[in-house]
C-alpha cells in the first residue's frame, strides 16, 4: 500500500471506534501515522496516537506507568544497550557481553511489569563493538531471546534502514511502513502475553501448500522438503501448541470432504484428531469464528486466526476486531518472526491435566457443529486499496494453453464442471465461438491467468471458470460487466451443478439468476450494466485497447 492509498483508507475510518495507543521509540517515523491509520481502518478502528518527544525513550522506560493506555514500544538494540547505537560510532574499548546483557535484562524486566506494554523489536546487526565477530552475533541472538522471554515480538530485519537512520534519525525503511503499521496495530489489539487460548487456522496454502479441491490429495505438499517445508514446520508448531493445551480449529473456504481429506489421510504430521473441529463452507469466516467462540464459551479476544489471504484477514478484522489476525507469510524468511509472534500469544508456563484433556472435551462438544450461513463485511474500500487491475485477453486466436489448463483444473468456481480438450475448444472457435481470458495484478504483483470464458457461436457461455486464489475480489462481477458492454453480449449460460462448484451456485444466487430445467441461465446484459456500472474496486481494461 502506498502513501496515498493509506491516506484514503485512514480517512474512511473517521467515525469508527477509537484505538488509542502510545507509541514509544527512539527514532523518528515520518508518515508512519498515516499507515497506522490505514492499518487500524482495516480493523474497523480509528487510530489515536500519542508519541514521545524525540530522544526521551530512555527516560520514559524508567518512569512510572502514567495510565492504562496501550503502549507500543518499538525497540532497536541500542534502546537496550546504548553503546550499540550506530549513530555514536565505535567505543574506544570492546564491550563486555555479559555486562550489557545484564543491563538489557534488567530494563526488559521493568518493561514486562507494565501491564499495557507491547514490545516490537528489530533484530538488526549491531556495530562491531564486541571483541570478535562471533561475540557480536551471539549478542544479537541473546538480545532477541531476552525480548521474546519478556513477551515481545520480533519485527522483520528488513524493517530497518541504516541509511535513513544515519541521515535523518528514522530507522524504519519506507518500503516497510505498511507492514510495520499492521504489526503495531495487531499488537495493540492482541490479548495480553500468553493469554490466547484458541488458534483458528485456514488450510489451503497454510497447513499445506496448494488448493486441495483443485490439485487433489496427491497434488498438495506438506513434507519436510521442497515447497511444503514451511507448512510442515507450521504443522509441527500446531502439534506443540496442542500438547500445551491450546485448542486448534480449522476454518476453511472449502468443501467439507476436500478440507478433511488430507487431515484424515494419515500422511501428515497434523491429523484430524489434533483439531477440535473443522468448519468448511463458502460462507464468511468471521461468522464461523464467532460461532466457535460461542460454542467454546470463550471471548473473541481468546481467539487467534491464521490465514494466507489478506482479504480473508481483512474481513475477520473488520467484523471481529477482538480477534487477533496473523498473516501466514508467503516467504520462508519471514517464518521465524511469524512463529515468534504466535509463541508470544500462546505461551503457557503451567500445564495441568485439565489443559491436556481440553481438546478431547471440546471435540465431543463440537462434533455436530454446522457452518453458519452469513455474509461477511463489506470490503469495497479495502479491495480498492489493493490497486487491482483486471486485463481481459481475447484468446480466440493465438496461444490458449494456459486458458485450457485453467478450464480443466478448476473445480469450485466452475459453471458446469465440463472438461474440454484443446481440440474441442479449437473446433468451437473455428465454428465462430469466442474465448476470453483474464489476468489480474495488484500492488503485490501479478496473479497470472485467473479466468477463462468460452462462448459458442450462438453466444451461449459454455465455460466460465475462475481461480479460487482470487475469490472475494469481485473479479467475476467485473468480468460480467465487461461482457455486458460488448457489441454482441452473451445471451445465456449453460449451468450444471457438481459436487464441488458450490461457489458458482452462490454467485448465481447473489445475482438472482435461476437456471431453467435444462440448466440454461439467461444473460440479462441491461441488468448487468445497471448493477455493475460503478463501485467495483478494481480497474478493468481490454488488452486490445
Amino acid at each position: 500500500m502506498n502513501f496515498l492509498e493509506a491516506s484514503r483508507l485512514a480517512a474512511g475510518a473517521a467515525q469508527a471506534p477509537a484505538l488509542p495507543i502510545r507509541l514509544a521509540m527512539s527514532g523518528l517515523a515520518p508518515q508512519l501515522d498515516v499507515f497506522l491509520g490505514a492499518a487500524a481502518a482495516v480493523r474497523g478502528r480509528k487510530i489515536e496516537i500519542e508519541t514521545l518527544p524525540y530522544g526521551t525513550l530512555g527516560q520514559f522506560l524508567h518512569s512510572p506507568v502514567p495510565d492504562e493506555k496501550t503502549e507500543i514500544l518499538l525497540l532497536a538494540p541500542w534502546d537496550l544497550v546504548p553503546e550499540l547505537d550506530w549513530r555514536t560510532g565505535f567505543g574506544s574499548s570492546p564491550l563486555e557481553a555479559d555486562t550489557v546483557l545484564g543491563s538489557a535484562q534488567s530494563l526488559l524486566k521493568g518493561i514486562s511489569n507494565r501491564a499495557h506494554a507491547r514490545i516490537l523489536y528489530m533484530p538488526v546487526s549491531v556495530p562491531p563493538n564486541l571483541p570478535s565477530h562471533a561475540a557480536g552475533l551471539r549478542l544479537e541472538t541473546d538480545l532477541a531471546d531476552l525480548v521474546l522471554a519478556a513477551g515481545g515480538q520480533l519485527l522483520e530485519a528488513s524493517s530497518f534502514s541504516l541509511d535513513a537512520y544515519l541521515q535523518v534519525g528514522s530507522y524504519l525503511a519506507s518500503s516497510e511502513l505498511d507492514r510495520v503499521a499492521h504489526r503495531i496495530v495487531d499488537a495493540a489489539l492482541a490479548p495480553s502475553y500468553g493469554q490466547a487460548k484458541v488458534l483458528v487456522t485456514d488450510l489451503d496454502n497454510v497447513v499445506w501448500k496448494g488448493v486441495v479441491a483443485e490439485a487433489g490429495l496427491d497434488g498438495i505438499e506438506y513434507g519436510p522438503e521442497g515447497e511444503g517445508f514451511g507448512h510442515f514446520l507450521y504443522q509441527t508448531f500446531l502439534r506443540s501448541l496442542e500438547r500445551a493445551g491450546i485448542l486448534l480449529c480449522a476454518v476453511s473456504r472449502n468443501d467439507p470432504l476436500d478440507a478433511r481429506a488430507p487431515l484424515e489421510s494419515g500422511r501428515m504430521i497434523l491429523g484430524i484428531e489434533n483439531l477440535v473441529t473443522v468448519v468448511a463452507s463458502y460462507h464468511a469466516k468471521s461468522a464461523q469464528i464467532a460461532a466457535l467462540a460461542q460454542e467454546l464459551n470463550l471471548g473473541l479476544d481468546a481467539m487467534v486466526f491464521v490465514d494466507d489471504n489478506p482479504i480473508e484477514l481483512a474481513e475477520v478484522r473488520r467484523s471481529l476486531p477482538e480477534v487477533t489476525c496473523v498473516h501466514f507469510p508467503p516467504r520462508r524468511n519471514d517464518l521465524p518472526a511469524f512463529f515468534d509472534r504466535l509463541r508470544g500469544l500462546f505461551s503457557r508456563e503451567d500445564l495441568t491435566e485439565e489443559d491436556r484433556e481440553r481438546s478431547a472435551l471440546y471435540r465431543r462438544r463440537l462434533s455436530t457443529m454446522a457452518p453458519v450461513e452469513a455474509q461477511g463485511e463489506d470490503l469495497t474500500d479495502f479491495l480498492a486499496s489493493l490497486g487491482m487491475e483486471l486485463v481481459i485477453h481475447n484468446r480466440t486466436q493465438g496461444d490458449r494453453t494456459r486458458v485450457v489448463q485453467l478450464i480443466n483444473k478448476t473445480n469450485q468456481f466452475n459453471l458446469n464442471g465440463k472438461r474440454w480438450t484443446d481440440d474441442e475448444v479449437g473446433a468451437l472457435l473455428e465454428a465462430g465461438g469466442r474465448l476470453h481470458g483474464a489476468t489480474l495484478s495488484d500492488r503485490s504483483g501479478s496473479h497470472g491467468e485467473i479466468l477463462a470464458c468460452l462462448e459458442s457461436p450462438d453466444r451461449v457461455i459454455e465455460v466460465l471458470v475462475m481461480s479460487c486464489r482470487v475469490f472475494q475480489r469481485r473479479v467475476e462481477h467485473a468480468f460480467l460487466g465487461y461482457l455486458a458492454e460488448l457489441p454482441q453480449p452473451p445471451v445465456s449460460l449453460r449451468f450444471g451443478s457438481t459436487d464441488r462448484n458450490e461457489p458458482f451456485r452462490h454467485f448465481l444466487a447473489d445475482l438472482e439468476w435461476t437456471p431453467d430445467e435444462s440448466g440454461v441461465v439467461s444473460f440479462d446484459a441491461s441488468a448487468v450494466r445497471d448493477r455493475f456500472a460503478a463501485g467495483l474496486p478494481l480497474t478493468l481494461r481490454s488488452a486490445e485497447s
